[in-house]
């Protein structure tokens, strides 16, 4: 199989932080490949080399076999398009935002015309060409976006955490987008994403990355079957737990964990288990809330870390779980060291190992 970019000895620096130390990591033509990381862990960082906006402190770039000098950057770059996890679109419609890549490199009218079509056949946002694009939803500008790389038919189109912030309806169509473009059109897709679940569905190859390494790379099957402890450090931090597993008869399992709680997960895999919660689909309270989240359990606050716009906190619940919110929640609901609240999440969250 050809490779279609490739790091060797890549380090990356700002002044005396190491974000990125001696990645070797290979890309093939046509597959999608996950980079699947904690916040911070270097992920995006990859993404912007590879997208020649960020340049290597010391190691090689390679794309297509060439490697990538202050001589070739220029036509190298159009051979990726990188979409930000933060989608900015124009305010225009949904065509001229979608055509204007093309538009630029002065492509026909008519051409311009027939290449936006089909891109956005790809993304599912057929008719939708005279709309706003700033009244989509964020799901949908997502897409425009991933069409607005797609008409320039790059050889690479790297996504940074492209389902980020958006609800599990959109989560869905999106990745399945991300599948159909690579099996339609053969292009190579390099996603960052922090989601297991995620990295374990779609991608072909999974590169585990922490604290600006790459510790393991392979197939899902082979990263999440054998738990390495690449993986479970990772995940670690972003609550993962062992239980066992039964099914309640309603397409749902309801697992026993140790510290005697019990989570509900829209999951069908029985027995010895391993699960993990991302803090983002968390949802904490003073109060027990009502709501469609199966899962509600009562704690107190054991440790709180200020995070700039965010605050991580760890909830014993039994078992410690760690949440984050916004700085301005925080301060709205009072929270101090060994105040009693509610974590609630629904059992779709639950992403079974």
């Amino acid at each position: 199989m050809e490779i279609a970019a490739e790091l060797r000895d890549a380090t990356k620096t700002y002044g005396d932080k190491m974000v990125l130390s001696s990645i070797n990591l290979q890309v093939r033509e046509g597959e999608i490949l996950a980079l699947l990381g904690p916040n911070g862990s270097g992920k995006t960082t990859i993404l912007k080399i590879l997208a020649l906006i960020e340049s290597l402190t010391s190691g090689e770039l390679r794309l297509l076999g060439e490697t990538v000098t202050e001589k070739n950057k220029e036509r190298n770059r159009m051979l990726t398009s990188l979409v930000f996890q933060k989608t900015t679109v124009f305010t225009t419609s949904v065509y001229n935002n979608v055509a204007y890549g093309l538009k630029i490199r002065k492509v026909p009218k008519e051409l311009r015309a027939h290449e936006v079509k089909k891109a956005l056949g790809l993304v599912k946002l057929e008719g939708f060409e005279n709309r706003p694009a700033k009244k989509l939803s964020g799901g949908e500008q997502q897409r425009v976006a991933i069409a607005r790389a797609l008409v320039l038919k790059t050889k690479l189109l790297l996504l940074d955490e492209p389902t980020a912030n958006l609800d599990p309806k959109n989560s869905q169509i999106l990745e399945d987008v991300i599948t159909t473009v690579n099996r339609e059109t053969k292009t190579t897709i390099v996603m960052a994403t922090h989601n297991m679940f995620q990295a374990k569905v779609f991608p072909h190859r999974i590169a585990l990355i922490n604290e600006g390494r790459i510790t393991e790379i392979g197939e899902p099957e082979e990263i999440f079957g054998k738990l390495s402890k690449s993986l479970v450090s990772f995940a670690a931090v972003e609550n993962t737990f062992k239980g066992n597993a039964n099914a309640t008869g309603e397409g749902t399992i309801l697992v026993d964990v140790e510290g005697g709680i019990e989570v509900e997960a829209a999951a069908q895999k029985t027995g010895k288990i391993s699960f993990f919660i991302n803090p983002q689909d968390i949802i904490l309270s003073n109060n027990a809330l009502e709501s469609s989240a199966r899962n509600v359990l009562k704690g107190r606050i054991t440790e709180i870390l200020d995070q700039n716009t965010l605050v991580k906190l760890k909830v014993d619940v039994g078992v410690p779980f760690v949440v984050q919110i916004t700085k301005r929640s925080f301060i709205q609901m009072g929270l101090n060291l060994n105040a009693e609240v509610y974590i609630a999440f629904k059992a779709s969250s639950v992403q079974v190992l």
